[in-house]
């Protein structure tokens, strides 16, 4: 089994929602503006939870949010 990567669209997404601010959706998912920024470079991946949450604010499913892949 090799090295697992969770890929996000959170940026895409924030700029396609009227480009809407880190700070709007740490607002919405009530963490810190910094947590949101750690996502979206990949240096922090969410619990479910928060997954969920985020995915909730632009009504998608969270697998049209978050990614997950295995390189070989």
């Amino acid at each position: 089994m090799g090295k697992a990567i969770i890929r996000n669209k959170i940026r895409k997404l924030r700029f396609d929602h009227d480009e809407m601010t880190q700070q709007e959706l740490a607002d919405r998912v009530e963490v810190t503006r910094q947590t949101i920024v750690a996502i979206e470079s990949a240096k922090y991946f969410p619990s479910l939870e928060l997954a969920f949450r985020i995915a909730r604010v632009f009504n998608l499913p969270v697998e049209d949010v978050f990614s997950f892949e295995e390189e070989a």
